[in-house]
């Protein structure tokens, strides 16, 4: 190891911090609103959903729309975002990022609100089925910001909350670490406005993959 580790464990929400999603995930949620009736939501209210298991997400943003209806909801939602799913990459730089953490002896997980299926699927198209030491999802632990996702993937490991280290892109990932005694790092290139993070205490907020990874290098 080129240096001693602060992180032993470093879990890494899917979209919008290593997955470029974000604007395929809002439009599908407005495209589903608009299919079942409810008021559209506004970009912003899209947006911030982002992260949330899906029928919390959902919701959230379309508070109009009974709750009898959100499995019709939902299948929309899934519906829309299958057309565009093939158009989904990684950010660029996430591939080396993640080589160079997995030499220098870090675990590494995935800790997403997206269901088991679906991130199954998505680590399977972008060829990273084994770069990962564990995950969780929402439909399996509880939804963010509850920390029992961290809690599971610590005590899989062994690993402390004071050794653990949560990277993402929206309030819920920086507030789920919080709530699990873990720190935590914000990306701005996500779902949500960077200018939110800072209540949440993240050690540094990253403006791209590159300096996320020059970050790690230097203080991981």
């Amino acid at each position: 190891m080129s240096r001693p580790l602060n992180f032993d464990l470093i879990a890494f929400d899917w979209d919008g911090t290593l997955f470029d999603s974000t604007q395929i995930i809002v439009r599908s949620i407005q495209l589903a609103v608009a299919d079942v009736g409810g008021t559209v939501p506004s970009n912003e209210a899209a947006s911030y959903v982002i992260g949330l298991g899906l029928m919390e997400a959902l919701a959230h943003a379309a508070p109009d729309v009974p709750q009898a209806r959100y499995p019709e909801l939902g299948k929309r939602y899934r519906h829309h975002y299958a057309v565009h799913q093939n158009d989904i990459t990684l950010f660029e730089g996430v591939v080396p990022l993640l080589n160079d953490l997995k030499e220098r002896g870090h675990l590494l997980a995935v800790a997403t609100g997206k269901s088991r299926r679906g991130l199954d699927e998505a680590l399977q198209a972008v060829e990273l089925k084994g770069c990962f030491d564990s995950s969780r999802t929402a439909d399996e632990t509880a939804g963010k910001p509850h920390p029992r996702m961290l809690h599971e993937l610590m005590s899989e490991f062994g690993a402390k909350p004071e050794r653990t280290l949560m990277i993402g892109d929206t309030t819920h990932d920086l507030q789920m670490a919080l709530n699990a005694g873990c720190a935590s790092v914000g990306v701005s290139y996500g779902a949500h406005e960077p200018s939110a993070f800072e209540p949440l205490k993240p050690r540094v907020v990253a403006h791209s993959v590159q300096e996320l990874q020059r970050w790690l290098l230097d203080h991981a």
